[in-house]
């Protein structure tokens, strides 16, 4: 029996279209934060979906946890410093490769200026990010930025059910340094 309960409803956007929101939200509360978890680009297959084992795993934990269906990742690294009460940022997998710099590069830039601090959690077998292109990104970055490596993984791979358990165990740790 889950230590949480799963609330779902409809956000309706701006030129009409529905996407699904989930709250997972804990019977017994650590802290009053809300750990809001956004999945891979679309286009590449991401859904909320692939989300459900790292926010249930957190909610055991006693955080509450938001999903929801949107249309693209990288826009998450825009928004961290455009609202206030996000108090860190953790990237499972950020593409930071050259076709990623092209497509992303303004959402690049809004995340490694941001002051706030940063988790970066990447596969060292990533297809679209090699470990040095992170470190190289990293170096100009501001704040307090931390990187875990997952030895041997793939950028899909760490959104998939096998990585959950080891996925929420890095997130809880960089909540208790923040």
């Amino acid at each position: 029996m889950p230590n949480y309960t799963l609330e779902s409803s409809t956000v309706e956007t701006l030129d009409g279209v529905n996407l699904m929101t989930r709250i997972f939200k804990p019977k017994q509360v650590k802290d009053n934060m809300v750990i809001v978890l956004v999945h891979q680009y679309s286009i590449m297959g991401g859904c909320q979906a692939l989300m459900k084992g790292m926010a249930s795993g957190l909610a055991d934990k006693g955080y509450a946890a938001v999903t929801f269906d949107m249309r693209g990742a990288p826009i998450a690294g825009s928004a961290v410093d455009q609202i206030e009460q996000i108090i860190g940022y953790v990237s499972l997998g950020y593409p930071f490769g050259m076709m990623a710099s092209i497509l992303f590069g303004r959402h690049h830039k809004a995340i490694l200026q941001s002051p706030k601090p940063k988790l970066f959690v990447m596969g060292t077998e990533d297809g679209f990010t090699s470990v040095k292109q992170l470190d190289n990104k990293l170096k100009s970055a501001a704040g307090h930025n931390e990187t875990r490596l997952i030895e041997g993984a793939g950028h899909f791979e760490m959104e998939g059910p096998a990585f959950d358990a080891e996925m929420v165990k890095c997130i809880l740790e960089f909540i208790a340094s923040l």
